[in-house]
């Protein structure tokens, strides 16, 4: 991915004037700190090399932890658990645990606040996480040799994924907080589009090769998939070797840029978000917006499987035409976001989005909707949610102050699992209600829920955001021609 030209990239200036660039000498690294005579004013850049590095460095860890976790949890997860005796409540664990321990994330902030180094921060968080899956593995030959029972694995496998979640949220808000340090803010949309187009392309290709794999291996499903989790545990400590040649940071020198150098720095969670009007409004909206979606989204494959009794290998192929138009759409999606900005791509986008759900009221049992409509409604949804996914996180980065960066991002990760897990109780709840219409009754009121997500959306401020009315002007330029006419 090619770069500015530019012999460095500013990561963040205080209100004072700006040291230009072709003053400040090449080689210097984030973590020195150019201090002059006034003591607030700081700069902190990384050169341009570093930034090419990370960026690669980041890319490759992020290729072999997705591998990981495609691994660990997902479809193939469920068929073990499946294949080991479990029923509707363990796998519905399987998808509640992830989200609930989002609650532990501004425990994260707080660690990586007393922290030195991103770097060493994360490796004793994802090491020892990934280094538990190792545990599952002689169980599985225990159960083939039937010393012991397939329930016991089944609560062994929940056991290690309720503890190995637990750690890791101690380091998803602060991941992003490193993230956010190492790409620059008017790389973000084209970079983290890229890269998860990337990280699609492998996942389209490796889930059904490591499915196959599982399926086809000759000492049966339960060992195909203990071959596949020790290959997992060895790319995902591969992942964590690639974070080497990541760029480290020193959070304590984030805090210090921000504040006077004479201020005591406030150690544990900083609770300064409670006065920032702007991201409680984010937040705001984030809550409503992942309650309106997860109250349908579990419930879409079901109405496929069950409602339509479509077979499951063309359920599939629908997955995957979603996942090749997110691909395709990523990369459109970050070049615009880096453009016009993340936030009219939200509203503007999350419309279709919202409407998407309704439009499921008019499949049925029809060749039309077998082989038309349905591709055509998870292929929209595919290329939209890449939108979703990639602004979301973007705007979150930009509108969260670098100082405190960690905490802001716990507070948002721990409230969007909290509401999308109660989002997908109140699903599972209305969707067994026969007066509430069952799955479709369900499907209209996510769809009317995530429009009202998108109000509080409209008073969120973004810096370098084109306004939505200019972008509307250009989309719609015939309002335009017709005033100039009767101007005229």
């Amino acid at each position: 991915m090619e770069l500015h030209p530019e012999d460095t990239i500013l990561i963040e200036v205080t209100s004072f004037p700006p040291i230009p660039i072709q003053e400040i000498p090449e080689d210097r690294a984030l973590t020195e700190t150019v201090i002059s005579p006034t003591p607030k004013q700081f700069l902190k850049f990384i050169s341009k090399p570093e930034i090419r590095i990370s960026l690669r460095a980041l890319t490759c860890e992020s290729i072999f932890a997705s591998i990981f976790y495609s691994i660990i949890g997902g479809a193939l997860l469920s068929n073990f658990l499946l294949e080991l005796g479990a029923g509707p409540v363990e796998i519905g664990l399987v998808a509640a645990i992830p989200q609930m321990v989002n609650l532990l994330q501004p425990i994260g902030a707080y660690l990586i606040n007393r922290s030195q180094s991103f770097r060493w921060y994360f490796v004793s968080i994802f090491l020892p996480a990934r280094m538990l899956w190792l545990i599952l593995v002689p169980a599985i030959w225990l159960v083939n040799s039937s010393w012991l029972a397939g329930y016991q694995v089944v609560q062994l496998t929940l056991g290690i994924l309720l503890v190995a979640n637990i750690i890791e949220a101690f380091g998803r808000a602060p991941w992003l907080g490193w993230s956010a340090v190492l790409v620059p803010q008017r790389l973000r949309g084209r970079y983290f589009g890229f890269r998860n187009s990337i990280l699609g392309l492998i996942n389209f290709f490796a889930v059904p090769l490591l499915g196959l794999a599982v399926s086809a291996w000759p000492g049966g499903t339960l060992q195909g998939y203990s071959v596949i989790l020790i290959l997992g545990i060895i790319l995902g400590v591969t992942s964590i070797i690639c974070q080497t040649w990541m760029k480290d940071v020193n959070p304590q020198l984030l805090k210090v840029a921000h504040s006077d150098i004479s201020e005591p720095q406030p150690q544990g969670i900083n609770f300064s978000f409670l006065q920032d009007g702007n991201f409680l409004k984010f937040v705001f909206y984030l809550s409503i917006w992942c309650f309106s979606v997860n109250i349908s989204a579990p419930f879409f494959n079901l109405y496929l499987l069950d409602d339509l009794d479509i077979d499951i290998s063309v359920v599939t192929i629908y997955n995957g035409l979603g996942t090749a138009a997110n691909m395709l759409m990523l990369l459109l999606w970050g070049k615009l976001a880096d453009r016009v900005g993340n936030r009219p791509l939200l509203l503007l986008v999350g419309v279709l989005v919202a409407v998407t759900p309704l439009l499921w009221l008019f499949v049925s049992s029809n060749e039309i909707s077998f082989w038309v409509w349905l591709p055509f409604l998870h292929m929209l949804a595919g290329g939209t949610w890449a939108a979703i996914d990639l602004c979301t996180n973007n705007l979150m980065m930009g509108i969260a102050p670098l100082r405190h960066q960690s905490n802001y991002f716990a507070i948002a990760g721990a409230i969007a699992g909290i509401t999308g897990a109660m989002g997908t109780t109140c699903g599972s709840f209305l969707a067994s209600i026969p007066v509430a219409g069952g799955l479709l009754g369900l499907f209209v009121v996510s769809g009317l829920l995530r429009m009202i997500a998108l109000l509080p959306l409209l008073f969120v401020q973004e810096q370098r955001s084109t306004p939505l009315s200019q972008i509307l002007r250009v989309l719609f330029p015939i309002k335009q021609r017709i005033d100039l006419i009767e101007a005229e």
